[in-house]
C-alpha cells in the first residue's frame, strides 16, 4: 500500500491589513465604561498578533466601523448579505493560492479536490469555481468538508490519505479557505469582543499524492471532551455566524492533551517528536499546548510566528504552519500536527519529513 506525502503547500492572504482597525474598533465599543476599555486593549496587546489581514477594506475610522462599504456601526449586513460577500470573494483568494501551489504543475494530473470551509456556503460552490478559474479538470472529484472549524484541515489530509492509499495515481488537491472578517459583530461584551480580535483571512492549497517527498502522513487521531462541548461553539446566526470561544479553553485543552498524547504519539515519547504543527488558536491555547506537553520554550515557535503574522484563519492556520516546516525542513524529522475545534475537539496527525 503507497504512503501518501504532502509535495507542496501554498498560501494566500488578502492585502487587507486590519488588525489595528479591528482593535480600534472593538474599543471604541466600550467606550463608555473606561475600566472595562482598559482591559480589553491590554489583553489584545497581548495576544501575540500584530497582522492580520481581510478580503474586505476597512474604512479611516474605526469608530464607524465601516468594512468594504457594507458593515456600518449600528448596521451590519444580515446573514445573507454577508453569503454574497463571500460567494465573491472567496474564489478570488482561494484561486490565488491554488495558482501558487499549481505552478510549474500539470494541471491534468489533479483527480481529486478537497475544499475545506465553515465561514460560508454557496451553491454552485467554491470547487465548482475553482475547477472553472484555475483550469482543473471538469471530470475531477469534488468533496467539501463543511463547518468543521479549526481542525478541518486535519480531516481533509485524512481523507486525502485514504484516496492515495487507495489509488495510488491519485494528485489530490487541498484548499483551505476560511473568510473570519465577514462575521464581524457588534457586542459590548469583553469576551465576544477579544475572540474576534484573533480573526482573520487566509487560505492555503496543498497536493498530496504518493510521489514520495515533502511530508509523509503517517497516522491520524482525534480525541473528544464532550464534557467542555459547549465551550467552542459556531453558529449561525441572523447576522452572521457567532464563535463562542470562552476563556475556559486553554485550561480544558490541558486536560485533553494530558488525556489523549499517548494515543497520538503511539510508541513515541514528546521527546522524540522534532516538530510541532500546532494550530494557533491564539497565545493562550498555546500556552496551554506547550505547558500540558511540557514542551521546550522554542518547541513552538513557527505556530507563534504564523499567528503573530496572520492571527487565527481557522481551518486555514495549520497548514499555514506546516508551510513553512515544509520549506525549512530537514531530512527525516518526526513530527506532530494538531488542531482544535467545536466539540470540544483536537484532530491530530503523526508526519515525517523527506527529501526532495
Amino acid at each position: 500500500m503507497p504512503e501518501a506525502y504532502a509535495n507542496r503547500i501554498a498560501t494566500a492572504v488578502p492585502a487587507n491589513d486590519v488588525h489595528r482597525f479591528f482593535i480600534d474598533f472593538a474599543a471604541s465599543q466600550l467606550s463608555e465604561n473606561p475600566r472595562r476599555q482598559a482591559i480589553f486593549s491590554r489583553m489584545a496587546d497581548r495576544a501575540g498578533i500584530e497582522h492580520r489581514f481581510s478580503c474586505f477594506a476597512p474604512s479611516d475610522d474605526p469608530a464607524g466601523a465601516s468594512v468594504g462599504g457594507v458593515f456600518l456601526r449600528n448596521a451590519f449586513p444580515g446573514t445573507a448579505k454577508r453569503m454574497e460577500m463571500f460567494e465573491e470573494a472567496a474564489p478570488v483568494l482561494a484561486a490565488s493560492a491554488v495558482e501558487k501551489v499549481l505552478n510549474g504543475e500539470d494541471k491534468t494530473t489533479i483527480t481529486h479536490l478537497i475544499v475545506t470551509t465553515c465561514t460560508g456556503f454557496s451553491a454552485p460552490g467554491l470547487d465548482l469555481e475553482l475547477v472553472a478559474r484555475c483550469g482543473l479538470p471538469t471530470n475531477i472529484e469534488r468533496t467539501i468538508i463543511g463547518f468543521m472549524g479549526c481542525y478541518a484541515a486535519i480531516n481533509a489530509l485524512k481523507l486525502a490519505r485514504h484516496i492515495v492509499r487507495s489509488e495510488q495515481e491519485a494528485r489530490v488537491l487541498i484548499v483551505n479557505l476560511e473568510i473570519c472578517t465577514l462575521h464581524l459583530r457588534q457586542s459590548d461584551e469583553l469576551e465576544k469582543l477579544l475572540s474576534f480580535c484573533l480573526w482573520g483571512d487566509g487560505c492555503a492549497a496543498s497536493i498530496i499524492s504518493a510521489d514520495p517527498y515533502g511530508l509523509r502522513l503517517d497516522s491520524f487521531h482525534a480525541f473528544v471532551d464532550a464534557q467542555s462541548r459547549d465551550l467552542m461553539t459556531w453558529s449561525v446566526k441572523d447576522d452572521g455566524f457567532d464563535m463562542v470561544l470562552s476563556g475556559q479553553v486553554p485550561a480544558a485543552l490541558d486536560v485533553v492533551l494530558k488525556k489523549g498524547i499517548g494515543g497520538v504519539l503511539g510508541n513515541k515519547s514528546v521527546a522524540e517528536i522534532d516538530l510541532w504543527a500546532v494550530h494557533p488558536g491564539g497565545k493562550s491555547v498555546l500556552d496551554a499546548v506547550e505547558r500540558s506537553l511540557d514542551l521546550a520554550p522554542d518547541a513552538l515557535e513557527t505556530s507563534r510566528g504564523v499567528l503573530r503574522d496572520n492571527g487565527n484563519m481557522s481551518s486555514a492556520t495549520v497548514m499555514f504552519v506546516l508551510e513553512r516546516m515544509l520549506a525549512g525542513k530537514a531530512h527525516d524529522q518526526v513530527g506532530c500536527a494538531m488542531a482544535f475545534g467545536p466539540g470540544l475537539t483536537a484532530e491530530t496527525m503523526m508526519f515525517r519529513t523527506s527529501r526532495n
